[in-house]
């Protein structure tokens, strides 16, 4: 080995390549276009990461004070635009990424499409309240816009056979994603609009936002609100919002709450129906003995003010008053004949007949004229001398007036 040759440390050769790498223009202030693998939230609060697509890898990692920035959580299978600088972690020799900041691919200019649509189609007033119709609470036939294979359809079919084994199921699989999804979704709301469903759910699961764009196209808006069926949204997860949720007569969370919506629960309807049965008979019962109740009041009534009754309650007044009578001339009676009684008592205590038959006489004149004294005759006066058998005349011989003490 010539002594003129350079031996350099492994510390060295990294350092002069971050040296390198930190110069150049285009490395210092980049922007890298790729899919998140391997994403790990260290405690630290850093996060590492590995930034990918179909022909490499670079590593890469996000300071603590960078990810406090971030409004959403990094995950793997993320599409995203990275923004930072390349260097070198000289530890391992290897060069990486050390992100400033991470955007999700796309979503910039699709939030900007999704707002530019959703204040066009407020100002049409796809999303205005009194176009909204009501979901029938007893709805028997279910159309559902939606992909043919996957969790949505079973767990709308799940929920279904659950709350009513009678409801049927009418699919119209459509697709969901990538191109020419919303024109499949659109088509498949005209089609079940066109049939005896009661009401209509579209969906599909959770994704980005690029795999629910589908629903945020104007074709699909337009077929909801064209549709004469209700239509109930349910795309994604409960936090995703798309243009079909405004546009839809109802929106739900997830397809399995679509389905809760759309299918009336056959045990509870059951229950509720012996429920109100239950109350209609005791209403009924009560209602009937009330009137019964008056029947019999009213009965009574037609029955004391009838002019039978009337009669006999007059007749009965009329035999009341006669006996009252009757007993009021026999107390009148009993005391005149008490009086009479009395009086007669002493009438006779008074009779001259009385007198005459204990010994006295009564003397009248040749007039028949009572003689209470001596002046009214005088000697050789005839008189008439009334005695108890009969009657003696006779001639006054003197008179001779008489004081009796």
């Amino acid at each position: 080995m010539s002594s003129k040759t350079n031996i350099y440390t492994v510390k060295q050769v990294n350092s002069y390549i971050k040296g390198l790498l930190e110069d150049d223009f285009i490395l210092r202030n980049i922007f890298v276009r790729g899919e998140l693998s391997n994403c790990k939230y260290h405690s630290t609060g850093h996060v590492y990461f590995s930034l990918k697509d179909e022909s490499g890898v670079i590593p890469g990692v996000m300071w603590k004070n960078d990810v406090r920035a971030l409004s959403f959580r990094l995950e793997d299978g993320m599409q995203v635009v990275v923004h930072g600088n390349i260097s070198v972690y000289e530890a391992g020799g290897r060069y990486q990424i050390y992100a400033k900041g991470i955007q999700e691919a796309g979503k910039g200019d699709l939030a900007a499409r999704f707002e530019e649509l959703k204040k066009k189609l407020m100002e049409m007033g796809y999303f205005s309240e009194e176009y909204k119709k009501t979901v029938p609470r007893f709805s028997h036939n279910i159309g559902v816009v939606t992909a043919e294979t996957g969790a949505v359809i079973r767990d709308i079919y799940n929920v279904a056979s659950r709350r009513n084994p009678y409801c049927q199921i009418l699919l119209y699989p459509a697709k969901v994603q990538g191109d020419g999804a919303a024109e499949s979704i659109a088509a498949g709301i005209h089609y079940l609009d066109q049939t005896d469903v009661d009401v209509i759910i579209i969906g599909r699961g959770g994704g980005s936002a690029e795999d629910l764009w589908a629903f945020n196209e104007e074709i699909v808006a337009q077929a909801i609100f064209q549709c004469s069926k209700p239509v109930i949204s349910a795309v994604g997860h409960e936090t995703d919002f798309t243009i079909a949720d405004f546009t839809a007569d109802l929106r739900a969370p997830t397809p399995s709450a679509a389905a809760e919506l759309a299918v009336f629960d056959l045990a509870l309807f059951e229950k509720d129906l012996a429920d109100y049965q239950y109350s209609f008979y005791r209403s009924l019962s009560n209602k009937i003995d009330k009137v019964k109740h008056l029947t019999k009041q009213y009965g009574l009534k037609i029955e004391t003010l009838s002019p039978q009754n009337q009669l006999l309650q007059k007749s009965q007044l009329l035999t009341d008053l006669a006996d009252r009578l009757e007993d009021e001339m026999d107390k009148v009676l009993r005391k005149s004949r008490e009086a009479l009684t009395v009086r007669s008592e002493h009438l006779l205590g008074l009779s001259p007949l009385k007198r005459l038959s204990e010994g006295y006489a009564f003397v009248t004149d040749k007039e028949e004229r009572s003689l209470r004294s001596i002046k009214q005759i005088a000697p050789d006066d005839p008189i008439n001398l009334y005695v108890a058998d009969g009657v003696a005349q006779a001639r006054v011989i003197s008179t001779k007036e008489v004081q009796y003490e």
